[in-house]
């Protein structure tokens, strides 16, 4: 199997339960709820993603003829101050979020054997539209209005709020360990993140969720 690539980086999780845990990011290019092209968001599935995901010019982006290719290019980007984990002779578990688009229509039991041969800890960033397979280490789902959901247990739930089509009320009854709302970017961002804190004020099984990177100004 050929893997597409967007672009590999190692950065700082910005957002949901891990914020500010260093991780490699795997981007996939592709995704089943829109091409990612502005000429069809209008007609897509998900109408607001704002993630670049389209071809392999990102850093670290190309194409991987095998998993163990793969995993070795997530592998090169885990930095530590020492080489070998920090200070004092702790060891920070590696840890990879592999993303997309829609990671899923990619991710194979041979890359997550490979991942994990590497010492990561696998995350993955879903729509929760395709299952995902067992021994993915947290699985983040984050459901899309109009997009059925197979997915129904996980790590964390992370909802784009407010979103027409889906409320909150709807994902309670899933199984997962953390839920989040997470404020809707764009113009009415600021409005947005009043509405999610004040949901999550009123309904204290919800968390909220900032794109920290994005207040950072880091990627």
């Amino acid at each position: 199997m050929t893997f597409t690539v967007k672009e590999i980086y190692y950065t700082l999780q910005g957002e949901g339960a891990n914020t500010g845990r260093p991780a490699v990011f795997l981007r996939f290019a592709g995704c089943n709820l829109w091409s990612g092209r502005e000429q069809d968001r209008d007609s897509a599935v998900c109408k607001f993603c704002d993630t670049e995901f389209v071809g392999t010019d990102g850093p670290g982006g190309g194409r991987f003829e095998c998993s163990r290719d793969l995993a070795s290019a997530a592998a090169n980007e885990w930095h530590t101050d020492d080489g070998h984990g920090g200070h004092g002779g702790r060891q920070a578990k590696p840890l990879v979020v592999v993303t997309g688009g829609e990671p899923m229509l990619q991710l194979n039991r041979s890359l997550l054997d490979d991942l994990h041969a590497r010492g990561f800890e696998v995350a993955i960033e879903t729509n929760g539209t395709i299952a995902v397979p067992a021994g993915v280490d947290w699985i983040c789902v984050s459901p899309k209005a109009g997009a059925s959901l197979v997915q129904l247990s996980g790590d964390e739930l992370k909802l784009v709020y407010p979103q027409d089509g889906i409320s909150p009320e709807e994902c309670e009854h899933l199984e997962f360990d953390n839920f989040f709302l997470q404020p809707m970017d764009g113009p009415d961002a600021q409005r947005n993140t009043e509405l999610a804190a004040r949901y999550c004020l009123e309904h204290p099984v919800w968390r909220l969720s900032l794109q920290t990177h994005k207040i950072l100004g880091i990627k």
